[in-house]
């Protein structure tokens, strides 16, 4: 166990995260459409499970219906070019702050319970959103089918319609959320948030305005979330409700369960395994439940900090 604590201690030299990245700004150069099709992807899910990983992680509460914010971001983008011509960069904010107000809207009531009960609140929350989008509310939303056709994205004059552009885009939006988060982690906000997470009690007491944090770590998380769901939406070129289901929910929370609660690399970890595996191995795609399950039940078993956790947690062994 020592070994390999020392082993995840050497990975973490700061200049690990960049190499890696420019790393990966090579996909286009080297690899086939598929492949850069699968990178793509994986920056979609990070973002998104980096989101998750705000209100878990965190901010210490169980959200099992992340996905909700996630799709939120997809279909304002979606509605937004396909039924009133917009650029598809035009809708990011819009995008964004509609999936902010969402989680602070349906985390405002519910913030105070504990555990169970807020689980089975957000669980709630998914099932009514995706009813809500078979049943094509306000007939904008496409019903079961969804909304196809969505437009690339434009800089300006230029089209960012090829695989290869598509890939630019998610990978550099990608930076930007890594960035948000290393911020968050050395900020007021972020300290407070873990200070809140490891003892509630204690926050209280000295004054911190607990459940105002808790709000503002859903909305952030759903603000997170929503602008993974604008770049999937250009991604895919449409969206569906199928994309946003409760077991879309339950993965980015098994992700961060399993890679690492509040670790960068321990999420980035199991969104890899969980969707990039799949993907570049698609005759085993339909058993990645069942393979993620088992090996969920193995990291909680095993190391119930997660495959690779944060660093204070591997300092500790807890």
């Amino acid at each position: 166990m020592n070994a390999m604590k020392q082993k995840l201690e050497r990975l973490r030299q700061p200049w690990i995260g960049p190499a890696l990245w420019v790393l990966g700004l090579a996909i286009p150069l080297v690899l086939n459409q598929a492949w850069i099709f699968i990178a793509s992807l994986f920056a979609v899910y990070a973002i998104v499970a980096l989101s998750q990983d705000i209100v878990l992680g965190r901010a210490g509460m169980f959200d099992m219906g992340h996905a909700v914010y996630f799709g939120i971001g997809a279909y304002v983008t979606a509605i937004l070019n396909t039924q009133f011509n917009w650029p598809i960069l035009a809708t990011w904010p819009l995008a964004v702050i509609a999936a902010a107000a969402a989680g602070a809207v349906l985390s405002a009531p519910i913030v105070k319970l504990r555990g169970d009960y807020l689980l089975v609140a957000t669980i709630g929350f998914n099932a009514i959103y995706v009813l809500a989008l078979n049943n094509n509310v306000g007939g904008i939303t496409g019903g079961a089918d969804g909304i196809f056709g969505i437009g690339a994205p434009a800089i300006g004059p230029w089209q960012l319609s090829t695989a290869s552009a598509q890939f630019w885009l998610d990978w550099v939006a990608f930076a930007a959320a890594l960035v948000l988060i290393r911020n968050l982690d050395r900020s007021h906000l972020g300290r407070t948030l873990s200070y809140i997470k490891h003892d509630q009690l204690a926050a209280t007491t000295m004054g911190i305005d607990t459940r105002a944090y808790r709000v503002l770590a859903f909305a952030l998380g759903a603000a997170l979330a929503g602008f993974g769901g604008t770049l999937f939406a250009t991604l895919m070129a449409a969206v569906s409700p199928g994309a946003f289901v409760f077991t879309e929910s339950v993965t980015l929370f098994a992700i961060v369960l399993v890679g690492g609660q509040g670790s960068i690399p321990g999420v980035l970890l199991g969104t890899a395994l969980m969707f990039v595996v799949p993907q570049a191995f698609r005759g085993f795609a339909q058993y990645r439940y069942f393979v993620f399950g088992i090996a969920m039940v193995v990291v909680m078993v095993l190391r119930p900090q997660g495959i690779w956790p944060r660093a204070r947690q591997l300092r500790e062994g807890a």
